[in-house]
């Protein structure tokens, strides 16, 4: 039978971790992290999962560990690791959309089923959440027998992306700095990645975009109509999502692999929307992320020239903002 997965995707700092911890608050739902991560960052270093324990020694995931694969070691991290290397690069996506076989993928997607089946039945869910972001990943799940996919494409504006991306943000599990980006590569990524995830929905996948702005605008309109369109709705008003109040979430210990900082919170979270890059984005790169993404900030309904963003509506950009087509 096959498992049930929600692909949380999108260029990171786009708000994807977000959506990931409010989904993870919806019964029957389990948050999972960036399952891409899980081998070297999880496995091999032993960072911690969200819940602050070693992901080895994580109750969770020491027991996922022994029903998917006997136990984690090295070794499986190191094979795992090494298919993704071989098959999950961006470059080979033209090649998965054409539904090309490649060596290796079949055992490649064959471990992340098996995490998310264990994940399933050891959490009590029907669904889990993967929030691995890449568009290559997808395309090689989508090949799975097994894995019951649907993507989320998260999509932010990109000048806000290229501000976040410019941060000193410094990670809460060592404090180590996290990977900083140029406006110009994070300008170029923002664009294959979202047009990555066009491509899919066009080759007949199941992706529904929501933006970043319209998640903080209206969170349960968000949620409901996005839990409607992928079919997990349940009762929604009879107290799906208790865990929202107005401008705060309240969010349980998740036991997610890698990922944004945000992993770690527990408890009341403000949703507040990050602006800053209105005051703080230099005219300069404000004016060179703007001429090269363009034509898809337009396609997802943001204003090139004006200062102020529009406040989208989040149930009629969810329900009618996105053609047919491109929601399958």
């Amino acid at each position: 039978m096959a498992v049930r997965v929600i692909f949380v995707g999108g260029l990171g700092r786009s708000g994807t971790t977000l959506l990931e911890r409010l989904l993870g608050e919806v019964p029957g739902i389990a948050p999972l992290g960036e399952v891409v991560h899980l081998w070297e960052r999880g496995v091999t270093a032993h960072e911690p999962c969200g819940c602050g324990e070693p992901l080895t020694s994580c109750p969770f995931w020491r027991r996922v560990g022994l029903r998917a694969f006997g136990g984690w070691s090295p070794g499986l991290a190191d094979r795992v690791l090494t298919l993704r290397r071989r098959v999950d690069r961006t470059r080979h996506i033209p090649a998965l959309a054409a539904r090309r076989s490649r060596v290796g993928l079949s055992g490649y997607t064959r471990a992340y089923s098996r995490v998310y089946e264990a994940a399933a039945r050891i959490a009590a869910c029907r669904v889990v959440v993967d929030s691995s972001k890449h568009a290559s990943l997808a395309f090689c799940l989508r090949t799975s027998p097994v894995v019951d996919l649907s993507v989320v494409h998260v999509v932010r504006d990109p000048r806000a992306v290229a501000y976040s991306w410019r941060r000193h943000v410094r990670r809460p599990e060592d404090g180590s700095p996290m990977t900083r980006w140029r406006p110009l590569r994070t300008s170029v990524h923002w664009v294959v990645q979202n047009l990555a995830f066009e491509l899919l929905a066009r080759r007949g996948g199941t992706v529904i975009r929501v933006r970043y702005e319209d998640l903080l605008a209206d969170p349960r309109a968000v949620l409901s109509t996005l839990l409607a369109r992928l079919g997990i709705a349940g009762d929604v008003d009879g107290g799906t999502l208790t865990f929202l109040r107005p401008g705060m979430a309240e969010l349980s210990v998740a036991h997610t692999c890698a990922g944004n900082p945000m992993r770690f919170t527990a408890g009341p979270l403000e949703l507040t929307r990050d602006d800053s890059w209105r005051d703080h984005l230099s005219r300069r790169h404000r004016w060179l992320v703007t001429a090269l993404t363009w034509p898809l900030m337009i396609r997802y309904g943001y204003r090139v020239r004006d200062r102020r963003m529009p406040e989208g509506v989040t149930s009629s950009w969810l329900a009618a903002g996105v053609p047919a087509s491109e929601c399958r």
